[in-house]
């Protein structure tokens, strides 16, 4: 466990607050499903020198002296994002996944060009079009839903006939918090009949990806891949861009930088090679699979319970609870109780949710942290069952304070990695 002593002689609030941290990781259960745990090899690399060095441009081509090493790590972790998803071409420079998709749109795009994404309430991103963003400003955003919200399963035909009557250039697959798989082959096949771009937000699934547990877009003819370097693929805080083929490189590297960024983060650029070489290994794709398994056993654990899933159940990495329906409490109601007891999950809209965003119906669980911790079926019944047990006594303070003392034993037993 990192000590922290420079830091705590030199600024101790900020070192309290970093120990408070690591104290709830360590006797908390994280089920959010878009965060996880990294290595301490990546977090190392995050605290390296390279965050003193100023690298505007790419490999070979800097605006500034000094690069012999900086050109080392970005050019590995290319090279590695490159194998893990089969990509002809990637940027590894974005800070984060939504200024990775901005930069993509312009790339791709001209100003007042239409983008066919799924609707943030049936799962989507803010990214992809949701009217606060200013990138709505630029180009015009139309949706899709799910055709049937009790099996998740999109009309395909709908998205066709809105395709060839709104003309969009990208036709974008991907969300945050959707629990089925999208058919690629299909919407590939619709953006090639309207001459748009297929380009796949893979943020959340970017890890099952890489860990051959779900499917590549690429090997159903997708143009671009973006994602986040961090939630299923288990790397530093940060954004990628990858593309099918290299020709669209020039103009995804132009738009990152000097579109919309000027130097990278390179010890974050480094980590991300690190954590690009992790999961280049036999063992990533285990913990890819068990990712999926865990996620649903615990969801079916929920469902004999009697609770309302979306779609009822999941193929991924997370699923998400109707908690008026199941419990006849709101969603912000659920994520309070739950954090009570030491369970970290977030409140999240539900499909035509009649709740506002800050208030809505359900919640939103994910297990790639909890994965990451070596936790397995038997552990996802436990989670399941402190949950429901944290429902039925939520008017009683004393049983759940003696339920949180459970949960801090019970993490004890399984070590958070670069932490405990």
């Amino acid at each position: 466990m990192p000590t922290y002593e420079s830091l705590k002689q030199q600024d101790p609030d900020i070192f309290n607050a970093v120990a408070g941290e690591m104290q709830r990781q360590v006797e908390g259960v994280e089920l959010i499903p878009s965060e996880n745990y990294i290595s301490a090899a990546v977090m190392e690399t995050m605290a390296s020198v390279f965050n003193n060095k100023y690298s505007e441009g790419y490999p070979g081509r800097r605006y500034y002296g000094g690069q012999t090493y900086t050109d080392i790590v970005e050019s590995l972790a290319i090279d590695r994002a490159k194998r893990l998803f089969k990509a002809g071409h990637a940027n590894v420079q974005p800070h984060a996944g939504a200024p990775a998709n901005l930069a993509a749109y312009f790339a791709l795009l001209e100003p007042g060009d239409t983008v066919l994404g799924m609707d943030l309430s049936h799962g989507g991103h803010l990214t992809h079009g949701h009217p606060v963003t200013y990138v709505t400003k630029i180009f015009n955003f139309v949706r899709y839903k799910m055709k049937d919200i009790e099996t998740g399963e999109i009309d395909y035909d709908e998205m066709r006939e809105v395709a060839l009557r709104e003309k969009p250039k990208i036709i974008l697959a991907g969300f945050s918090a959707y629990p089925r798989e999208l058919d690629y082959a299909k919407m590939n096949a619709i953006a090639e009949e309207v001459g748009a771009y297929a380009v796949a937000d893979m943020a959340h699934i970017a890890g099952l990806i890489a860990g051959h547990a779900a499917r590549n877009p690429f090997d159903d003819g997708f143009d671009v891949i973006l994602t986040t370097t961090h939630k299923t693929l288990r790397g530093p805080r940060g954004g990628m861009i990858l593309s099918r083929e290299a020709k669209l490189g020039k103009k995804i590297d132009k738009s990152v930088f000097p579109g919309f960024q000027g130097g990278p983060i390179m010890q974050m650029v480094a980590a991300k090679a690190v954590a690009f070489a992790e999961a280049l290994k036999p063992e990533f794709k285990d913990y890819a699979r068990q990712i999926i398994v865990n996620a649903k056993h615990m969801a079916a654990k929920f469902m004999d319970s009697g609770a309302k899933l979306i779609t009822n159940g999941t193929d991924n990495h997370l699923f998400m609870i109707d908690c008026v329906k199941s419990w006849d409490i709101t969603g912000q109601e659920a994520e309070e109780l739950f954090d009570g007891v030491g369970i970290t999950l977030n409140k999240n809209v539900i499909a035509d949710d009649p709740r506002k965003p800050l208030d809505p119906s359900g919640v939103r669980l994910g297990t790639p942290a909890v994965t990451t911790r070596g936790m397995k079926e038997q552990e996802m019944d436990q989670l399941a069952d402190f949950m429901l047990s944290a429902v039925s006594k939520r008017d009683d303070k004393a049983a759940l304070e003696a339920q949180h003392e459970d949960v801090k034993t019970f993490c004890r037993k399984f070590p958070v990695p670069g932490v405990s």
